[in-house]
């Protein structure tokens, strides 16, 4: 029977090494993968259903904390996707120069919670933001509605759009926060009892990942065909490109995430007091099956053999 692999969110860029793997055959083992967008206890029915699933590094921690019986084992994204957005006329650049301004924002986001650490990192007075709730979209920054809103990096226009729009771009990573931005995880029952799926898994969608930046002529055209919806193959690869960094940070390894950006993430979700840690790091986070991957497979870890046949 198959295992599946559950995306949180529909297919998208965000999804490149996952769609990748899948369409070109890269898992050794029998996974089906299966989009689940909107789905409010998405942790939850990746645990129930024994599965393999692929979401924001808050929504599985805080899961993780509430009991749900999960192991996160890599990451897609091993930075937080947010940014901070403001419009390239208005000035605002730094964090600093968001006091006194308007800032849109989705309540108990990732993104409230990444920015207000930030800030309070920063030592800068929150108080004297006004955060606006609800108008964290492009639309609303360019009406004038807030001075700078908190988003995804990969949401924003791209340059072939009606709407595109000169910005600034504020990365909470630039000013120390690093968080596992999204995460492979899984059922705990399925790492206990077939530990070799999670491996081969984890090796097709770290070849997944390669095919997906090694050459976007070909990769774009693969990942923009099929499902219900064919993505318009210009905004993939714009998506793919503002995301590249969080997938392939320089000098690191795909998927790869250390035990630091755990601990901030925990720090983070504390201090906005979404959670208690009822489950410790050590109990919801497992290193070595990216160790042992790496370690049989060395060659993965080399951009310069990124291709499908290795």
């Amino acid at each position: 029977m198959a295992i599946k692999l559950f995306l949180d969110g529909t297919p998208s860029a965000r999804f490149a090494g996952e769609l990748a793997a899948f369409k070109q055959g890269f898992f050794s083992s029998r996974i089906e993968v299966s989009a689940e967008p909107g789905d409010p206890d998405f942790v939850q029915t990746v645990a129930r259903q024994h599965a393999i699933g692929v979401t924001s590094g808050q929504k599985f921690l805080l899961a993780s904390w509430r009991g749900v019986p999960v192991t996160a084992f890599a990451a897609s994204f091993l930075d937080t996707s947010v940014a901070i957005f403001t419009l390239q006329a208005s000035g605002l650049r730094r964090p600093a120069d968001l006091v006194g301004k308007r800032v849109g924002y989705r309540r108990a986001s990732e993104g409230d919670a990444v920015f207000d650490a930030m800030m309070a990192q920063l030592g800068l007075p929150r108080s004297q933001i006004t955060k606006v709730p609800d108008r964290d979209s492009f639309e609303a920054l360019r009406a004038g509605e807030v001075d700078a809103i908190i988003a995804a990096i990969d949401d924003q226009p791209d340059p072939s759009s009606s709407t595109f729009l000169k910005l600034n771009v504020i990365k909470p990573q630039d000013y120390g926060i690093h968080v596992p931005g999204q995460v492979y995880f899984a059922s705990n029952d399925l790492i206990h009892d077939k530990p070799s799926v999670i491996a081969d898994a984890l090796k097709g969608l770290i070849r997944g990942w390669q095919f997906a930046y090694a050459d976007y002529a070909r990769s774009v055209p693969v990942l923009a065909v099929g499902g219900q919806a064919r993505l318009n193959p210009e905004r993939l690869k714009f998506e793919l490109q503002q995301q590249r960094s969080l997938v392939l940070p320089t000098g690191g390894r795909i998927g790869d995430y250390d035990e630091s950006r755990w601990r901030t993430l925990r720090d983070v979700l504390l201090f906005a007091k979404l959670g208690e840690e009822d489950v410790p790091l050590a109990q919801a986070v497992n290193y070595q099956f990216l160790r042992d991957v790496y370690r049989r497979s060395p060659g993965l870890a080399v951009p310069g053999a990124w291709n499908e046949d290795k």
